[in-house]
């Protein structure tokens, strides 16, 4: 089997007993064995972690293990480089979503981009709270109308939490706090309409709704989607994005739909 990738002390404080038990959103499956699965999970302290499920592909089990559903996860090993076993319980099930396209996008590719660029053990306690809130914003609001913004601003904090944030507290050109309007696709600082200048065609749109507070029009989140996108393929997918990005053409593509 698959063993552990080593982890920051902070996030392995429970490899010393082997042992933790927590809730958890399910991100990836894969298949291992004849009826087995290596699941990846995040959890709220220990980050993304991966585990042995027993008959994972059962009927029993199946409904449970789906992307963005949140389950009790118990993972056990003899030896903190073994892979875990885990066994899991469900605690809330996001599966009937997958019958609509536009949350069923949505879903698969916050747990792809999730479970694709974070490394295994280390702590983000943040993601997890948003994440959490992202997946109930979208059960709550299939049509996309009440989370699209929050999806660009997950992105965005994905981004930072890596060490790729970009800066939009002020304009690159003229240190001016207002009438920001661009970013920089090279450096992810923010430019005003003022500090943009001739070279306005070269940068990114920066949506009013990231600077400013609000939700925004789908013109503005499309262009949020964009300007993330262009930092995710660049700093953080690289050799995994042709696999990785496909899921968020297909959600990009759905939202363009609703826009038409």
């Amino acid at each position: 089997m698959d063993e552990f990738s080593r982890a920051p002390d902070a996030a392995q404080r429970w490899l010393k007993s082997v042992h933790l038990a927590t809730t958890a959103i399910v991100l990836s499956l894969r298949p291992h064995g004849e009826h087995g699965t290596i699941a990846r999970f995040l959890t709220p302290e220990a980050g993304v972690q991966a585990g042995y499920v027993r008959g994972g592909r059962s009927r029993r089990l199946k409904p449970v293990l789906v992307p963005g559903n949140i389950v009790q996860a118990e993972y056990r090993a003899r030896t903190d480089e073994q892979l875990a076993q885990l066994a899991v319980e469900l605690v809330a099930s996001r599966a009937p979503l997958f019958s609509e396209a536009l949350p069923a996008a949505a879903i698969e590719w916050a747990a792809t981009l999730t479970a694709t660029a974070l490394p295994e053990g280390q702590p983000y306690p943040r993601l997890y709270q948003a994440l959490d809130g992202l997946l109930a914003a979208i059960e709550a609001a299939p049509s996309a109308k009440g989370w699209a913004a929050a999806f660009v601003r997950y992105e965005l904090l994905l981004l930072s939490e890596l060490g790729f944030g970009l800066d939009l507290s002020e304009c690159a050109a003229t240190g001016a706090r207002d009438g920001l309007a661009f970013v920089s696709p090279k450096s992810g600082r923010a430019v005003s309409r003022e500090g943009a200048g001739a070279y306005r065609d070269r940068l990114l749109p920066l949506p009013p709704f990231l600077v400013g507070g609000g939700e925004g029009g789908w013109d503005a989140i499309l262009d949020g989607f964009r300007l993330t996108g262009h930092f995710l393929a660049r700093d953080v997918l690289i050799d995994r994005q042709a696999e990785a990005l496909a899921a968020r053409d297909r959600l990009i593509d759905r939202l363009r739909r609703v826009v038409r």
